[in-house]
């Protein structure tokens, strides 16, 4: 099958959160118990019908480690939506949302699609992220929200989806879209405003 069109899709986010698991479950359908870190850019492909029409989606997996964010800045060029995810079972990869919507803010396109995704939302014994919470963050940045889980293969196929029809939809009227402040609303927590101008100074300080 030959696709007309090609979305350049990056998958952000903390070490050990799952993206490469997320991106193996979508791709090929498998999943992974084994753990192995992502060393600085991972790469898969997948056809999938929009309206009836193919688009290939050619998925980066980006390293969450910190020796590797400066490569992964690079791999920006040219994204046209971002799957940006966190672990529900670890609360630091929740607070570290403000370091990679900052890190998207200064280096993809401004009109960059978003999708947010909780991965394995099964682990609810160990739960340490409230759904709501991660609602919360995904309406003050205009993104839609998945809690998915790779293991069971809950939403992993939606969040893509979803992602890959908002930049289609964006592609077709991109006349009509301007530039769109990425900072957060109103409607945001005072902790987290504080959490992402903490991050925003940290940044620019590097």
């Amino acid at each position: 099958m030959n696709a007309g069109e090609s979305y350049k899709v990056l998958v952000l986010g903390d070490s050990n959160v799952g993206k490469t698991c997320l991106m193996h479950r979508f791709c090929d359908e498998t999943y992974y118990d084994t753990y192995i870190s992502t060393i600085g850019v991972d790469y898969k492909q997948k056809i999938i019908q929009l309206d009836e029409k193919p688009v290939k989606l050619q998925i980066w997996d980006t390293a969450g480690q910190e020796r590797f964010r400066t490569l992964t800045t690079a791999y920006y060029r040219g994204a046209m939506g971002i799957l940006l995810v966190y672990d529900v079972t670890n609360l630091d990869s929740f607070d570290h949302l403000t370091y990679w919507l900052k890190n998207i803010q200064e280096n993809a396109a401004p009109d960059v699609i978003k999708v947010l995704a909780g991965n394995k939302c099964d682990n609810e014994t160990v739960r340490a992220v409230d759904k709501a919470d991660g609602e919360k963050i995904a309406e003050c940045y205009d993104m839609p929200f998945f809690e998915v889980s790779c293991k069971m293969d809950v939403n992993v196929e939606e969040a893509f989806q979803a992602l890959a029809k908002m930049i289609k939809e964006r592609s077709q009227y991109s006349g009509a879209f301007g530039l769109r402040d990425e900072t957060p609303r109103e409607k945001c927590s005072p902790l987290f405003e504080k959490a992402f101008a903490e991050s925003t100074r940290k940044c620019s300080s590097c």
